[in-house]
């Protein structure tokens, strides 16, 4: 009798372990978040958005205002249409501005908002109007590659050479 007691609270111990284990991975890859605040939200239209994904969160000086709800591709502008979740806690004037930044070199993308000074500040449904893309590393690097490639042809046909 004490064996299999002793047994049903070891396996309980273990399943309340599990739990949490998978509960802080989900939490950590930014798969789940517990939210219990309103949200309202937000649109903008962005050229490129490069590798953002959806749950990725909306940063104002470093702290977590929002997540992205969804994105999808507006066939009438070529843009994406990028939907935000706003905590009803923080409101932002009309005039503030999105970036899409990146943690450190390579790692994951966020919107980065930066709130402006009108009067008026942003309600449901609203679209964030001002607006910057987001950098792709490869056309970085090819606009340097074709830039210095160029500076090269320069200096060859300044020295007479073809």
């Amino acid at each position: 009798m004490q064996r299999s007691k002793n047994d049903v609270w070891v396996g309980l111990f273990v399943l309340i372990g599990a739990i949490a284990i998978l509960f802080l991975a989900l939490q950590s890859a930014n798969l789940l978040t517990l939210n219990f605040q309103t949200n309202y939200l937000l649109n903008a239209k962005f050229d490129n958005v490069g590798g953002l994904k959806p749950k990725a969160a909306v940063r104002s000086a470093g702290v977590v205002v929002g997540r992205v709800e969804k994105i999808v591709f507006d066939d009438k502008t070529f843009q994406a249409r990028v939907t935000l979740a706003m905590e009803s806690r923080y409101l932002f004037p009309k005039d503030s501005s999105l970036k899409i930044l990146t943690s450190g070199l390579l790692g994951e993308q966020y919107l980065g908002l930066e709130p402006g000074a009108d009067e008026k500040t942003l309600m449901e449904g609203d679209t964030v109007s001002s607006t910057q893309s987001a950098m792709v590393l490869e056309s970085l690097i090819s606009q340097f590659l074709y830039s210095k490639a160029a500076e090269g042809n320069v200096a060859d046909v300044g020295k007479g050479k073809k």
